[in-house]
Formats: structure tokens, C-alpha cells, sequence
């Protein structure tokens, strides 16, 4: 669904869900402090944690990637004190399903050589 970006950060503060690819850019730039056109994948939640937006520019433009949940919540972490955090590509994947992403194992990576 998305290209390797070469970071993923999650937002740890709620987002307007009402907000757009221009007023998340805009958040990603002054309270994140990234910059909005990088290699970057934003990911917003809302207060309730059943809607999650990703941001990424792609190329020529924006790509906004939206995700509701019927029933249950995203499992964010929501701080007060770190305006956000870093995930891989691999817990992004748990936190779209809606599962708990945090105590999601990594899994091991495994290294053949050619005999």
C-alpha cells in the first residue's frame, strides 16, 4: 500500500479528523517538525482512536491513506510529553489492523548463503 518510506512517525497527539492532506502537512511541518515532502509517513489518530489517517508525498504529491474502525480502537500511544514516535514498517501493519501493535514480536531475519 505504501512505498518504503525511510521513516514512519506516529503523532501522539489527537488530530481533527476534518483536516485534509493540506492541514495534516501543515502539522507535520510545525508541531512534528518534519518535513512534509521527505521520505516521511505521517500517521494521525483521532481523540475517539477509531479513525487513523497516513500522509506521505509520493513522487508529485500527497497520498492520504484513511482507516475507520467499526468496532474497537486503535492502540496509540498517546503522550503529552513526546510529540511523537518512530514505528517500523511492521508495527504500522499491526496498528492499521487494529491489533496491539507494541507487543507484536519482530520477527527474526533470516541470512542463506549459496553453498
Amino acid at each position: 500500500m505504501l512505498p518504503a518510506p525511510t521513516k514512519i512517525l506516529l503523532a501522539t497527539t489527537p488530530v481533527d479528523m476534518r483536516k485534509s492532506y493540506q492541514g495534516l502537512s501543515v502539522l507535520a511541518q510545525t508541531v512534528l517538525e518534519h518535513d512534509p515532502f521527505s521520505a516521511t509517513a505521517f500517521v494521525f489518530t483521532n481523540k475517539k482512536r477509531d479513525i487513523l489517517k497516513i500522509l506521505y508525498w509520493h513522487i508529485n504529491g500527497f497520498c492520504l491513506v484513511q482507516k475507520r474502525l467499526e468496532e474497537g480502537r486503535f492502540t496509540t500511544a498517546l503522550s503529552s510529553t513526546r510529540l511523537s514516535r518512530e514505528l517500523t514498517l511492521y508495527q504500522l501493519q499491526g496498528l492499521i489492523q487494529g491489533i496491539d501493535w507494541e507487543n507484536i514480536p519482530t520477527p527474526n531475519s533470516l541470512k542463506y548463503t549459496y553453498l
